[in-house]
């Protein structure tokens, strides 16, 4: 397995648990367990993961970007 197939691998596994949590919040607020509160870090939560999502992006783009410097050179 090559290293671009295993950053592919690994982005996808953490693209995989936030939705898992993402989807372990809603079940939760749907219980009515969240209150003011709740909705506040649920929002901080959503914004949390977004910007891990971007970042996972960003660092999957620099890594294909390396591989095919790599193998351009």
């Amino acid at each position: 397995m090559g290293m671009k197939d295993q950053f592919q691998d690994k982005s996808e596994q953490w693209q995989e648990q936030a939705k898992q949590k993402a989807q372990q919040a809603k079940e939760r607020g749907e219980r009515g367990e969240r209150g003011e509160r709740g909705q506040q870090r649920g929002q901080e939560g959503s914004e949390r993961m977004r910007e891990r999502d971007e970042e996972t992006e960003r660092l999957q783009r620099e890594e294909e970007d390396r591989f095919r410097q790599d193998y351009d050179a």
